[in-house]
């Protein structure tokens, strides 16, 4: 074991696993952060519980172990992102004032090692942060409250006539940077869950999905992340409320007992769950050095 949870507990003060992200509370062990280090040395497998595993086959991101350092007041986790032109990034945990410092350097000297065009520091940051910046990690506890179906515009893709489910490439074309081009590939593969879009003047102005529910590390349902936008031609109609109770209702109606999300600090998104009741277990500040 490389290590130890009386040194990693304190200074963990948001749910943030390097090369998982956000996971829930009660899910977070001092196994799940050794099972990133058992992934980085089987060839980049997926963990069962890993929400990228749904797009691919092999992880695009490991941990690097023989990089780890893991002292009594802090920990700097550095991961090898392979894709493009590749990036590390190293996720500090610890209260020091220096800890920052500590990282950079680490991100720095590790992207020369391996030549790779990117560094980065991830800090992860609890819910009491004032003035936060970057993403808030938001729980949705479907066990605490009711969410009611939508009541606007919005239905299965599928449900719609043939000339509107037609204008959803159009629309994914114009979100591409919310990864919505992405989706609709999937879509056409038939590799993914129900996606809810909302319609105006009969075209797609928004959408939400895929809608997939599976096991986190300790078995319990999770309703799984989903893309989420609206045409900005089409803001100001409630549509992303609808799409969204759309998209709660089928969660809890299919079982899951709770969803993480993560949402830019101040944006609409984070407007919407933050009025819709989530709770926010902390936050996340990535920095380019």
């Amino acid at each position: 074991m490389l290590f130890r949870w009386d040194w990693l507990r304190p200074v963990l003060t948001a749910p943030v696993v390097p090369t998982l992200g956000p996971v829930h509370p009660h899910a977070l062990t001092v196994d799940l952060f050794e099972a990133t280090l058992v992934a980085a040395a089987t060839d980049r497998h997926f963990l069962p519980y890993d929400k990228d595993r749904r797009w691919g086959t092999k992880k695009q991101e490991a941990v690097l172990p023989e990089d780890v350092v893991h002292h009594p007041d802090y920990t700097l986790i550095p991961t090898l992102w392979t894709r493009g032109r590749g990036a590390v990034k190293v996720f500090a945990y610890g209260h020091r004032t220096d800890v920052l410092d500590q990282a950079a350097e680490l991100a720095v000297k590790l992207a020369a090692v391996h030549g790779v065009g990117t560094a980065r520091v991830v800090r992860p940051l609890g819910p009491e942060t004032s003035r936060p910046c970057g993403v808030r990690i938001q729980l949705q506890d479907f066990t605490a409250r009711h969410c009611p179906a939508s009541v606007g515009p919005v239905r299965r893709l599928d449900d719609w006539p043939a000339h509107i489910r037609g204008t959803f490439t159009t629309f994914a074309q114009t979100m591409a940077g919310d990864g919505f081009v992405f989706l609709d590939r999937q879509m056409k593969a038939k590799e993914c869950g129900t996606v809810f879009v909302a319609v105006l003047e009969g075209h797609v102005a928004g959408a939400i999905g895929p809608m997939e529910i599976r096991p986190d590390p300790t078995g319990v349902a999770q309703l799984m992340p989903q893309y989420f936008a609206v045409h900005p031609k089409a803001r100001g109609h409630g549509l992303g409320r609808h799409l969204w109770r759309a998209a709660m209702h089928w969660g809890q109606t299919h079982g899951a007992t709770y969803q993480l999300l993560q949402t830019e600090v101040g944006g609409a998104s984070d407007h919407l769950c933050r009025t819709e009741g989530l709770t926010t277990l902390g936050f996340v500040h990535t920095s380019t050095v």
